[in-house]
């Protein structure tokens, strides 16, 4: 009975998604004179390295360790955008003249506004 009480302590959840399921990006910072590793999906933390392999290990392990304690303080874990469904819709505000100038240049090469804006984004 001890035993099965000692395990449990010990016993650790496990996060819903790992480290590696997030989208990362490392890029080299000047000012700091290193690599600076940082995370989408978790847009406060970053992590720096010599090399671009070691910040990208380095910010790997810092998100590693936020999901484990999010999970054993019961907090929401963010989803990874790999794991987000996207439909593919997307319902823009722009100005009118805006608006206007777009659908006359589709008209004028004879594609759909849609298609347009497509294109712009893109080549963009």
């Amino acid at each position: 009975m001890e035993r099965t009480k000692a395990k449990k302590k010990t016993e650790r959840l496990q996060p819903p998604h790992q480290a590696d399921e997030y989208h990362y990006t490392v890029g080299w910072s000047e000012e700091d004179r290193a690599f600076i590793g940082r995370v989408a999906e978790f847009e406060s933390l970053a992590a720096h390295g010599r090399t671009l392999e070691s910040a990208l290990r380095e910010i790997k392990s810092v998100v590693q360790t936020v999901l484990e304690d999010l999970v054993a303080s019961g907090e929401e874990i963010p989803q990874p955008f790999s794991k987000r469904r996207f439909s593919g819709k997307l319902n823009l505000r722009m100005p009118e003249s805006m608006h206007r100038q777009l659908a006359l240049e589709a008209a004028r090469q004879g594609i759909s506004l849609n298609q347009l804006i497509n294109l712009k984004l893109t080549v963009a």
